[in-house]
This record gives structure tokens, sequence and C-alpha cells, in this order.
């Protein structure tokens, strides 16, 4: 077998390849139990692409108070719990700053309902056999997790003064019955009273681990938080709205790959065809690699998948603009290749690596949508770095070992005198 028929397998074997990845993402397939989704249906769309809810939820402590972490650790898991219950897919609550944390629910039609449940004052009470109120959260003045004599993880209460004579009238007539601890109309917990306890501190036992303990102790403390949340900002996006811009920026994005398709194969010829071959193998791979990670997708994000796209071409114009000079000085399609890849190489690393810092720094120091961006852009410089140098190269070069490519003039737009 001859080294051009071993370049054509080699081409055909690639192209074969691209189009089994380009048919798994825009119709998926299904072999035994594994199942791959087309994209559409694989990536999550964000608040301003699908509609929903956003709120800023900001902390204030009363009076002679301190908003400490463990505080707002305890409201964020009480916030988590409650759009639970609105049964919300794939919501977003993240801590932001020392005192705010931000909720956002996409998908969310009745976003009055929504914004009542976050904001309610958390609610807990300590509950008897009977469904008599003893305590509520107003009379808890400590909730922690620790370890007990025997090193077994266990939650410490304590209670203020009326809470303390309350619930040793409760530990007495409830003696060996449980009292349940329910919050926001959830039981979370449910400890049989084993003593009669005076004192006002109280431990629940029979848990599974200390990180149990932790988040047990947590729950209650929100329940009694001493600060409360107020809305900062609120923010919703209606379906129609959010579907309006998808379709305007899925539009804009195929306008602006076309656009770049039909320059790179107009200016470059047999270089821009195999560019816009990677460029589409780039693109199938990036929106995969974004249904993998469950990555969520906003307005942000795509402006950063295009911007990605954009550099992504302009290494492979660096690279063909190296190979055009080299064929001016009479060099070789094979010599011109290898001098054009090997001297753009060291432009295109120090131009992604400056972006990459700038898209690290956006991760580090950024919040939601800017995050969005950062590892939007992130993702797309490292297969660019793959698609735009490693793909373009081995397609070229095994084109330019078949015969029927080397017409210099006219496949690359140079009048080369060696082939």
């Amino acid at each position: 077998m001859n080294s051009q028929t071993k370049s054509l397998i080699k081409i055909i074997a690639i192209v074969i390849a691209a189009a089994i990845l380009g048919y798994a993402t825009l119709v998926g397939f299904q072999i035994g139990d594994y199942k791959v989704l087309p994209i559409k249906d694989s990536i999550k769309l964000g608040l301003d692409l699908r509609g929903g809810v956003s709120v800023l939820l900001e902390a204030k402590p009363k009076p002679g108070e301190k908003i400490t972490d463990e505080k707002m650790a305890g409201a964020e898991k009480v916030i988590r719990s409650r759009v639970d219950q609105l049964g919300v897919a794939e919501p977003l609550i993240v801590r932001q700053g020392s005192n705010r944390i931000l909720v956002e629910l996409p998908g969310v039609e009745d976003s009055k309902k929504a914004l009542e449940i976050i904001g309610k004052t958390a609610s807990l009470q300590f509950v008897g056999p009977d469904s008599k109120v003893i305590l509520t959260g107003d009379d808890v003045q400590d909730a922690k997790a620790v370890y007990g004599q025997q090193n077994e993880p266990m939650v410490s209460l304590k209670f203020d003064a009326e809470g303390a004579k309350k619930f040793a009238e409760a530990t007495k007539e409830y003696l060996g019955k449980p009292i349940a601890i329910v919050l926001d109309n959830e039981v979370i917990s449910a400890p049989v009273v084993q003593d009669v306890i005076a004192n006002g501190e109280a431990v629940i036992t029979n848990l599974e681990s200390i990180e149990k303990a932790a988040e047990l102790a947590a729950l209650i403390r929100a329940g009694a938080l001493p600060v409360d949340l107020e809305q900062r900002q609120v923010m919703t996006v209606g379906p129609t709205l959010g579907s309006d811009s998808l379709n305007k920026s899925l539009r804009a994005g195929v306008i602006g790959v076309i656009i770049v398709l039909l320059f790179m194969l107009i200016y470059y010829r047999l270089p821009g065809l195999v560019a816009d071959f990677a460029l589409l193998i780039y693109i199938m791979l990036v929106l995969n690699i974004f249904s993998a990670i469950g990555a969520t997708l906003t307005l942000p994000g795509i402006a950063g998948f295009i911007l990605s796209i954009g550099m992504a071409v302009d290494a492979n114009v660096l690279i063909f603009e190296r190979m055009k000079e080299e064929l001016r000085n009479g060099k070789t399609l094979r010599a011109s290749l290898t001098a054009g890849f090997t001297r753009a190489f060291s432009t295109i690393i120090d131009s992604n690596v400056t972006t990459a810092i700038a898209a690290v720094v956006l991760l580090y120091f950024g919040a939601g949508s800017i995050k969005g961006f950062a590892v939007t852009l992130l993702i797309g410089i490292a297969v660019s770095m793959f698609t735009a140098v490693t793909v373009t190269r081995i397609v070229l070069a095994n084109l330019i070992n078949v015969h029927s490519f080397k017409n210099i003039k006219l496949l690359f737009g140079v009048e080369g005198v060696k082939k």
C-alpha cells in the first residue's frame, strides 16, 4: 500500500469519525442501556434563556447580633429545602460574599409564589407526639455538632430561660416518647426523650456521622436565625422572553459561523476548507463537553463560545499566512506546512495563554453569569488548541500526500514553484 492510499484512508476515517460525532450531537443514539441525548435536549439553559426567577437575598442582623458563617450556612440549607418544595429542576443557590445568597429558579412561571416561599421567615417547632407545639425557634439559643463521651456524633441544644422551663415540662410529660423537630412543616428529626431535662441543655443522639450532626444543627440554628433575609434584587424573565433571547442568540451564532466558514473557504481555498472542517468539529466537541459536565448555558456563555470560535479561526489564519510566506519563498508544500505550523505555534500559545489568564481571573473573582462566560471561554480555548492545530495539521498533511491536491495556485492561491 503506497503513501497516497494510506493518506486517503486516514482522511476517510477522520471524516467518518466526524460524521459519527455530528450524528450523536444532532440526533443522539442508544446502545443497550447507554443513551446519548441530542445536544438540544441535553444542554441545560440558564435563567436568561429559559425564563424564571432570580432573587438576591441579604441578611440583616438584629440589634446586638452579628452575621456569622454558620448562620449563613444554615440559612442556605433552609432556602434549599424550600426550593425543593417548589419542585424546581436544576436550581442555583450560592453564597455571595459574607451576607448574601443568590437564588435562581429556571422555568418557574408562578414567580409570586416562589418569592413568597423563599422569603418567608423560617418556622422551627418542637412538637410532641400529641401534635402539641412545645417550643419554637425563638426558644433555641444554640445548636452545634459535638462528640459524646463514647466519641459518638450528636447535636448539643441550648435553650433560653423560658425555653428551658417549657422543655423541662415537656420531657417530663413525654418521657420515653419522641419529640419531633419540625422546620417549615417538615420533620427534620424526632429524638426519643430518655431523661427529664431541667437545665435547658439537651443532646440529640443516634446520628450517622458528625456531618449529619452538623447539618441538623445548622437547620435548627436556621430556624432560630437572628437575622432577616431581605430581597435586595429580584429579576423575573418570562418564558417567552427567554425563548426569544435563545432564538436570537442561536440565529446570530449560526449567521456568524456561516460567514466565517465562507470567508475561510474563499480566501484560503483548500486550507480554508480544512479549517472549516476543524471548526465544525470544534463546535461539536465544545457542545458535548458542556453537556457532559452539566454546564448551564447562558447569554454570556454563548458570547464566550462565539468568542472562542473566533480565536480558533485566528489560529488557522496565523498558520496559513505563514504557509503562504514559505510557499512564496519557494519551499515545497510539505516543508511549508511544517514551517507554517512551527513558526505560528508560539504566537498561538501566547495569544491563548493571555486570554486564559483573563478568563481565570474572571472565574475566580466573578459571580453568576460572569463565571459562566469564563468557563465557556476556557473550555473553548482548550478545545480550539486541539482542533485548530492538531486536526488541521493531520488533515492537511494527508491531503498533501494525495496527488490531486498539489495544484498550489488553484488550491492554495499562491504562485508556487515547487510541489
